[in-house]
């Protein structure tokens, strides 16, 4: 079973910044495409970047592309989201999952650690 925990969320106003983590097991990040998904009540998870096993390729959603950047520290075992330019409709519950596909929007399967909440408000 993996053990992921996501932290780093808070609240803070339109146009600021935020850096998630997220620690997971050595073994899932040697052997695992890795993606921060978030979620609102009522809607699926929305998967918000991916990062390839080594690191070195990137996608991101639509919504995000040029805000927030995705990167891993393979030798911390730790996964990071950096999210600049904030805006309200980004306030979601963010977590980090290993494995998993796109479905469109969403993402399905994989598995889905605890997450943090992220607040965009004046």
């Amino acid at each position: 079973q993996e053990h992921l925990l996501a932290s780093g969320g808070g609240l803070v106003q339109p146009g600021g910044s935020l850096r998630l983590s997220c620690t997971a097991s050595p073994f899932t990040f040697t052997n695992s495409r890795m993606t921060w998904v978030r979620q609102t009540p009522g809607l699926g998870p929305e998967w918000v970047a991916r990062v390839s096993t080594d690191g070195g390729t990137t996608d991101y959603a639509d919504f995000v592309r040029g805000r927030f950047t995705i990167s891993r520290d393979i030798a911390k075992n730790t996964l990071y989201l950096q999210m600049n330019n904030l805006k309200p409709e980004d306030t979601a519950l963010y977590s980090c999952a290993s494995g998993g596909r796109l479905d469109g929007r969403y993402f399905t399967g994989g598995s889905r650690g605890q997450g943090t909440q992220v607040t965009v408000s004046s």
